[in-house]
């Protein structure tokens, strides 16, 4: 923790910004070792080199923030009372007007900015985004660790979904049963709403799990990921459920092809973009082109889709340490679709993929 909030002090200073005042989820946690989901109460920690760093937050999370670890100011407030003016008082009271100040503006709504303007009159604001996104994005060994189990345990939802696949069951049916057998494996959020589509349906990259019942002689699609002392896994795998015509077989095979094709190219010092367009030309080449609509994959981390953007467009190079998906797809309209997608982690010798499920083509009967 004390690590990241001097990196982040020093990444400041570079850009000659005075302090920050960091509000979301994610990057609090990131900071803070502090998980919580605080609705529409404001927690946020403030940053400045002349004093110790501030947390603010309710008064029934002081002891939660402590018990994580937090050792150092701590400005908690009841429900009646407005904790911009207890943060604003304790400012003024270290003779603290800062000239700039760092908020996250893809996170700040109009209240709050208007909130922190009354509460530093003096100061500009500049976009943290970016500094934060680049201290997140090469990942420690200790968050390494975190991401492989959370990996290990999106494969166990596949297998678990992959077994419960039979005629007359509904797709929401498969949904409730990956989620309990995770939940009885100790996993208490799953990192975005399970996806378990059937026949048709898995023409939408994304769809959403209704009371359909699945029928035999189609695809059937998982999409899932969990979240493990907070971080994030994301994975998907398509399989036959019962016979495929040769059309289903061969876009299931492009689609693995140019997965495939992609996680070979991804070696350190390559860019982004040409991941994207690897895979891209598979399927194109193909003759599937139109059916691919999204770009490659995102960062992962703390969150699901988190810096960077894995599109064809991207010249950023792989690092070591980064952590991102590579899930290729194809959606043809009244055939059916095929998305496979893996964790990838970049290391100096190549990519090491953290989810292990089986990706050659799987026949349910």
């Amino acid at each position: 923790m004390q690590e990241r909030l001097e990196n982040f002090l020093n990444k400041l200073k570079e850009q000659t910004i005075d302090s920050a005042f960091i509000t979301s989820k994610a990057n609090v946690y990131y900071l803070s070792n502090y998980y919580t989901e605080p609705h529409e109460r404001i927690v946020g920690i403030y940053l400045s080199e002349n004093f110790d760093p501030i947390f603010l937050l309710p008064k029934m999370e002081e002891s939660d923030a402590r018990n994580a670890g937090w050792k150092y100011t701590i400005l908690s407030y009841y429900d009646h009372e407005n904790p911009w003016e207890i943060l604003k008082d304790y400012l003024n009271k270290q003779n603290h007007q800062p000239q700039s100040v760092a908020l996250e503006q893809d996170h700040i709504t109009m209240d709050r900015y208007q909130a922190i303007q009354n509460t530093l009159p003096e100061a500009q604001f500049q976009d943290a985004k970016e500094i934060l996104a680049q201290l997140r994005v090469i990942k420690s060994d200790k968050e390494l660790s975190l991401l492989k189990t959370a990996a290990e345990l999106a494969d166990f939802g596949i297998q678990t979904g992959v077994e419960t696949i039979q005629e007359g069951i509904s797709e929401l049916d498969l949904v409730a049963t990956i989620e309990y057998s995770l939940k009885k494996q100790g996993i208490r959020e799953m990192s975005f709403q399970t996806m378990a589509l059937s026949g048709a349906k898995t023409a939408s990259p994304h769809g959403h799990p209704s009371t359909s019942k699945l029928e035999k002689n189609g695809f059937v699609l998982f999409d899932l990921g969990v979240i493990y002392q907070g971080y994030c896994s994301d994975i998907t795998r398509t399989v036959a459920f019962g016979n495929l015509t040769e059309e289903q077989k061969n876009v299931y095979e492009t689609v693995l092809n140019a997965e495939e094709a992609a996680i070979e190219k991804s070696v350190v010092g390559t860019s982004v973009g040409v991941i994207d367009q690897t895979a891209r030309k598979v399927i194109n080449d193909a003759g599937y082109g139109e059916y691919f609509t999204h770009r490659i994959g995102h960062g992962l981390g703390i969150e699901t889709h988190e810096y960077p953007s894995m599109h064809g467009e991207n010249n950023l190079p792989l690092q070591s340490g980064m952590t991102f998906t590579i899930e290729p797809g194809i959606y043809v309209p009244n055939v059916g679709g095929v998305r496979i997608e893996d964790m990838i982690h970049m290391t100096e010798e190549g990519p090491k993929t953290l989810t292990k499920y089986p990706k050659n083509l799987q026949i349910v009967n």
